[in-house]
């Protein structure tokens, strides 16, 4: 059980550092999508395609 927590720990470390590369890479573009709990957890459970949705959700609201 305490190995299952510590490598959902490690995935949400990772994938806030993604969100924060990805808005790295996009701010000149001004496409930033920001990093809050519901952002990381999204990415931490739906992994990399959540971040292609986001974007696309990103480009079609705004």
């Amino acid at each position: 059980m305490l190995k299952k927590i510590f490598y959902f720990i490690k995935k949400m470390i990772f994938s806030a550092f993604l969100l924060y590369g990805y808005n790295l890479i996009a701010s000149p573009l001004g496409l930033i999508i920001p990093i809050n709990i519901v952002t990381v957890l999204l990415l931490t459970i739906l992994g990399i395609p959540a971040l292609f949705s986001l974007i696309v959700i990103l480009l079609l609201v705004f």
